[in-house]
Order: C-alpha cells, then sequence, then structure tokens
C-alpha cells in the first residue's frame, strides 16, 4: 500500500490533503459510485471511512446493485505517435505482439 491510500474493512481509498477545507479527503477506488469522506486526521479517515462505506454498501444492497466495479480486461490508450512507434519497436526486438509488451510494462510498474 502506498503512503497515500488507506484500507477500510477490505476497500482501499486514496487521500488527499484539500488545502481550502484544511482537511484530509478520501475516496474510495473500485466501486460503482462515489463514495468519498473527510477528516482532520488519520484516526478520524478511519472512522469517516468505515461509516462513507457501510452507507454506501447498504444502498448498493438495497438497489440490487454489484458495489465492485468489474473490469473488461480491455484497455484504450491513447499516445503520441512516436511513443507508439517507439513501443512497437521495442516490443518487436523482444519477440512480443505489442499487447504483451505493454501488458508486461504495465505488470512490472505497478510492483
Amino acid at each position: 500500500m502506498t503512503a497515500n491510500t488507506m484500507n477500510i474493512d477490505g476497500h482501499t481509498a486514496v487521500i488527499a490533503y484539500d488545502p481550502e477545507l484544511e482537511l484530509f479527503r478520501g475516496e474510495f477506488l473500485h466501486l460503482n459510485g462515489g463514495a468519498d469522506f473527510y477528516a482532520p486526521d488519520v484516526a478520524g479517515l478511519r472512522r469517516e471511512g468505515a461509516i462513507s462505506l457501510r452507507v454506501f454498501l447498504d444502498a448498493c444492497s438495497e438497489r440490487g446493485i454489484e458495489p465492485r466495479k468489474r473490469y473488461s480486461g480491455r484497455l484504450l490508450l491513447r499516445v503520441d505517435p512516436a511513443l507508439h512507434e517507439s513501443a512497437s519497436l521495442a516490443a518487436a526486438a523482444s519477440g512480443q505482439s505489442l499487447n504483451k509488451w505493454v501488458e508486461d510494462v504495465v505488470q512490472q510498474a505497478v510492483r
């Protein structure tokens, strides 16, 4: 887990500081809707995050909505044409398709 994320009840939230409000803001990732929360400190973030998450999950349950976002495995990228060309050359040089090469690069980056 990175310094700007927090795990609350098995769900990851990204944390940022809001200088206008002078509070930390948390927002849960990988949900089918928004569930955010604010607090001045870590203990407050954990408490408010648990409340926000529970409200969101209860609302999903009441409406019959799957709370977690599903990913198809398809990823559309738009990059500079020169970068596209360079990536294609690197993939070919490594004996891989561009798709497989990009998958490997992304896998390495998220570790």
